[in-house]
């Protein structure tokens, strides 16, 4: 019996130590993630830190569906991933497409008896020898979806450790993609604001008018040309031609 109690012990003491690793390379993957700034560094960050914090994850991918540009992947470790998703997409079935718009979370054991999708399993099983999977579902705001995809070449790579630290990454990434990606949206405008106001300063020079009066032409021309008023502005700022002047 204290044999019993003690071995208890030894498997307590791991699964601490386990969970206490698994805190420890999660806590740095967020400072990894969140040090990045890109939306594609970000990304290409986090596919390969998959490989590292989930075990049975040979090789990984990120999928991004955006309303008005459809879904493709952004990031990969391996070209048997970018071939992997490409079939789901062509195919319209795969566990990427289920964990984006249905289940949130996907895993396959087997892919050569999995029954779910039929056509891209075998297909992938025989061209890439994919076996087994795990998607989960990424979110970062209302006009981004997306699946971090994680593939394997071993059938039942993936344990129930591999699940709870993929979802954990997962949420890690979605979280330094929206913080990424607002930084990107920050910086675009900020730039944007710069060109409107070159252009303000050329339009004051030129035509001896104030800056709101300078603005009204910009925003004149915009409205005519159906054109933003920061490309507007950047077209006179690299020409030094008044957009629409003869």
């Amino acid at each position: 019996m204290l044999h019993d109690v003690a071995m208890s012990n030894v498997s307590n003491l791991s699964d601490v130590n386990d969970m206490s690793d698994l805190s420890a390379q999660l806590a740095g993957v967020a400072r990894a993630l969140l040090a990045e700034d890109d939306v594609q560094q970000t990304l290409d960050k986090a596919v390969a830190m998959a490989t590292d914090v989930v075990r049975g994850c040979d090789h990984a991918g990120v999928s991004l569906v955006r309303r008005s540009q459809g879904i493709d992947t952004r990031a990969a470790t391996h070209s048997i991933v970018r071939r992997g998703d490409e079939l789901q997409y062509e195919f319209d079935e795969g566990p990427c497409l289920d964990a984006i718009w249905k289940d949130g979370t996907v895993l396959s054991r087997d892919l050569t008896t999995d029954p779910r999708w039929p056509s891209w399993g075998s297909r992938t099983v025989e061209e890439l020898g994919v076996r087994s999977m795990l998607c989960f579902q990424l979110f970062t705001h209302e006009n981004t979806l997306g699946a971090l995809n994680l593939y394997s070449e071993h059938v039942d790579a993936f344990d129930a450790d591999d699940c709870t630290a993929g979802l954990a990454l997962a949420a890690h990434v979605a979280v330094a993609l929206a913080a990424a990606e607002e930084i990107g949206h920050l910086g675009s405008a900020i730039t944007n604001r710069t060109t409107i106001g070159q252009a303000e300063g050329i339009l004051m020079e030129r035509f001896d008018v104030n800056a709101q009066q300078a603005f009204a032409v910009l925003r004149r021309i915009s409205q005519q040309r159906n054109v933003k008023l920061h490309e507007v502005a950047r077209e006179l700022v690299e020409t030094r031609r008044t957009p629409g002047a003869q």
